[in-house]
């Protein structure tokens, strides 16, 4: 016989009689009633079974959970009941199967647990030992397995625990489950969290290997999708009121509209009850599978604060047989177990009069005439979840056994005993467990992967009420595939929400276009607040970015701060009024008047009306070199205005010849007029050709003077060669300012030295003054500022040497003669 001890918290744990009752009887258990001591009670019971004669065989596997939970009055679970009734059924089914250990029987043993961890590992410790009790007449089986408590560690085999810390074979080489593993519930809640957008949410956690671990994964999960974790509460069933309190205040201040509970039923119920009283509301919770289906808190009460509640469960499964031994549980054909006394109490609200520990004047003692409702969730078969990893991990340890103890005849599938039963260990039971594979009466594959975890596969379930009872509704699920890879299917049109729609749960709203994330101290990354792009920069992305792009160098950004367009391109148009202006004073139609030396007037003339005409090359856009050396043109007509130097070298000559043996006049004739122009110019355009030749002016593009502009303008090119250039035209403005104040005296009716002196006068002001403007004037205005001085300086020399000659010719016709020329007169003093 495998004796399976099975530890529960079912109260005062006795014997539980099955098929083969009769080989166990209880020797010299000892019990403490139910106490209460610093807030805890405590149900423990060490029971010692004799053995019979008559076992040919026997092993035995233990098997724990906590039936009855401290701190919730004694409150038996029926939930728990059930799973070791169910161990109970699949003990029968084995011990009645031909082919699964032939001439072997199974049996159990179960202990409670009084859900403390401590307890469980005591009593695991003291029956893996083998240590004989006082007063036992033989040896008790040898314990071959242990199925622990659900959320226990320290199985064998277990149905219930999930803690991805019990994969590492490092530390727990002989640990296997039947239930998946909480790495996989974590992907599959993360995958949840992200799927609608969940990235500001709370968290609680028992204060146990399930609740600490389960989180911690759950964290390390979220945190690559940018979801934040506002707080972790932990709470246990044992904690006493004041810290269940805590973790309630904490939930009602925080701003979280999402709550993931990863805790065991029976440890959160006490705060479920403190939520329902303060009339908590309109928080979405997400449930691990602990407690995702359990029947206790799925009540219309607790739909109030907890209605809509979704989370991820394991596989469930339609156990039909099952039903009728659930319903034929009856304390008078029990009448040791005490179990079953709880379990009765707790159906039809009274203990059967052969109860034991029956405390006077509080319990209710049974007529025998009571009646069970059997339309109890107890009794419902067809959605097994944890009983069905009870089920299986029962015939996992059976198949194991049976590897253990028969081998197959080579070259048959016929299996004859090759190890005696005395030399069977755990250790050969946990190797078997290895390569357990077998198909169960149900069609599902049963095996262990190198961890010793099942398939992953959940069901995701959503709290409804229907019918006036809170229904479980399957709304999707979880599974991994061949190759590793992960895959959610959610029906969000079978969803009910707790406030009707999809929750919100975001610390701060997404970011719009044209801003950014900045992030507020103190606060999780998921706080942030929306800052707009700075100008030149865009974000048009919807809260994917912590910083805004750089518009490329020719792009700015636009009002909104979402798209880049194209910087405004500046220069001096024909259309603008500014360059209308400048058009027609450049093409204003300048008198052609006779007046002396015709000759190089008429040249000072021609060079006037060409640099006004190549002006207006400059205005424009500069897209080509055309315009850049409208500049430099201007640079070769330039000298021709010092055509006046040579003017005024022939008014001093004239003066001078008219003395007495001076014969300079003939030596200073049209040729020698002619060769003064032309070496000036030649001189100019030898600079001007090495300046082209070196480094000729181009267009250019500036954006360093305005981030939202591009400011073409012609580049000198050679720095070197435009300062030649202003040099030598300096030189030559301050020859002719020089010769025309030596002319100062000549006589008042020939006073051309005077006019040429004020032209130059108002030529050196004008550039003087142009140097400074020029340098500050921004953009476009530079060019402006050029222009300006180019004909503030042309007007000058226009007007001051040819009005006066306009004035006599069309004004007053009579002082047009040679006489009155060389005529002394100064009233008439031009």
């Amino acid at each position: 016989m495998v004796c399976f001890h099975t530890g529960a918290n079912l109260n005062v744990p006795k014997f539980v009689p099955t098929n083969h009752a009769s080989m166990f009887s209880p020797l010299n258990g000892q019990s403490c009633l139910a106490r209460e001591q610093d807030g805890l009670y405590s149900n423990k019971v060490l029971l010692t079974y004799s053995c019979t004669d008559n076992v040919p065989e026997e092993f035995c596997i233990i098997f724990m959970h906590c039936l009855l939970c401290p701190n919730t009055y004694h409150r038996f679970d029926l939930r728990a009941f059930r799973w070791t009734r169910t161990m109970m059924f699949a003990i029968d089914e084995i011990n009645r199967d031909d082919r699964l250990l032939p001439n072997i029987s199974l049996g159990y043993r179960m202990l409670d647990s009084c859900a403390s961890p401590s307890n469980v590992l005591r009593a695991a410790l003291t029956l893996v030992s083998g240590s004989e009790e006082k007063g036992s007449q033989c040896h008790p089986p040898p314990i071959t397995a242990l199925i622990a408590e659900s959320g226990s560690t320290q199985s064998l085999v277990s149905y219930f625990s999930t803690c991805a810390c019990l994969s590492d074979k490092r530390k727990y080489p002989t640990f296997f489950r039947t239930i998946p593993s909480d790495y996989h519930q974590a992907k599959a809640l993360a995958f949840l969290v992200k799927r609608f957008g969940w990235t500001w949410i709370g968290a609680l956690q028992s204060d146990n290997d399930y609740g600490r671990n389960g989180i911690t994964a759950f964290t390390k999960e979220v945190e690559t999708l940018g979801v934040c974790i506002a707080f972790v509460g932990t709470i246990l069933r044992t904690y006493p009121k004041s810290k269940i309190l805590e973790v309630v205040e904490m939930i009602k201040q925080s701003s979280v509209k999402v709550i993931l509970a990863f805790v065991p039923e029976g440890d959160l119920y006490p705060l479920m009850q403190e939520v329902l009283k303060q009339n908590i509301t309109g928080i979405q919770w997400i449930a691990s599978e602990a407690w995702v289906t359990a029947d206790r808190p799925s009540t219309p009460e607790m739909f109030k604060s907890f209605g809509g509640t979704i989370g991820f469960v394991v596989r469930k499964m339609a156990m039909l047989k099952l039903g009728p031994v659930l319903r034929d549980i009856n304390p008078y054909q029990e009448l040791n177990s005490s179990f079953v006394s709880d379990f009765w109490e707790t159906m039809v609200g009274c203990k059967p009069l052969s109860s034991v520990n029956i405390l006077p004047n509080r319990t209710k003692i049974c007529t025998g005439n009571e009646k069970v409702n059997y339309t109890n969730k107890f009794f419902d078969v067809t959605q097994l979840r944890i009983a069905y990893n009870v089920y299986q991990g029962v015939y996992a340890i059976a198949h194991a056994l049976h590897r253990v103890v028969f081998c197959e005849m080579p070259g048959s599938n016929v299996s004859r005993k090759c190890l005696n039963v005395s030399a069977i260990t755990p250790k050969l039971v946990s190797e078997q467990l290895k390569d357990v594979h077998f198909v169960d009466q149900f069609g599902e594959e049963v095996y262990f992967d190198k961890n010793g975890d099942p398939p992953a596969s959940y069901e995701l379930i959503n709290w409804q009420l229907r019918e006036g009872a809170v229904q479980h509704i399957p709304v999707g699920y979880f599974s991994t595939s061949a190759n590793g890879k992960y895959d959610l299917v959610i029906y969000e049109d079978k969803i009910v929400w707790n406030k009707g729609n999809t929750p919100k749960a975001v610390c701060s709203e997404i970011c719009p276009h044209g801003t950014r994330k900045a992030q507020i101290k103190g606060l999780p990354f998921c706080c942030f607040d929306c800052i707009p792009c700075a100008d030149g920069s865009i974000s048009n992305t919807t809260g994917a970015v912590s910083d805004c792009m750089s518009c490329p160098i020719e792009y700015w950004s636009n009002e909104r701060k979402d798209s880049c367009i194209m910087k405004v391109t500046e220069f001096l148009s024909y259309t603008e009024t500014m360059g209308i202006v400048l058009v027609a004073l450049s093409l204003f139609e300048t008198p052609i008047v006779k007046a002396n030396n015709s000759e190089l007037s008429l040249l000072l003339l021609v060079s006037l009306i060409l640099c006004f005409l190549v002006l207006s090359h400059s205005l424009g856009s500069p897209q080509s070199g055309l315009a850049c050396c409208a500049t430099l043109h201007w640079h070769h007509l330039r000298p021709l205005h010092f055509l006046c130097a040579g003017k005024t070298i022939v008014v001093v000559t004239a003066f001078r010849a008219t003395l007495p043996g001076n014969n300079m006049a003939a030596k200073f004739g049209p040729a020698q007029q002619r060769g003064i122009v032309c070496s000036c110019t030649v001189i100019q355009v030898v600079i001007c050709i090495l300046w082209l030749k070196i480094s000729p002016p181009f267009p250019n593009k500036l954006f360093e003077q305005s981030n939202k502009k591009i400011i073409l303008e012609c580049n000198t090119g050679s720095d070197a060669a435009f300062y030649s250039v202003l040099g030598y035209i300096s030189l030559l403005a301050v020859i002719c300012l020089v010769l025309a104040f030596l002319a100062r005296k000549l006589p008042d009716n020939f006073n051309e030295a005077k006019v040429i002196t004020f032209s130059m006068l108002i030529f050196c002001a004008v550039w003087i003054t142009f140097i400074p403007a020029y340098i500050s004037s921004p953009g476009k205005y530079t060019v402006a500022v050029e222009i300006f001085a180019i004909l503030s300086s042309a007007f000058g020399l226009l007007f001051c040497i040819f009005m006066p000659k306009c004035y006599i010719i069309l004004i007053k016709p009579e002082r047009n003669t040679k006489k009155h020329m060389m005529g002394k007169n100064p009233k008439h003093a031009m």
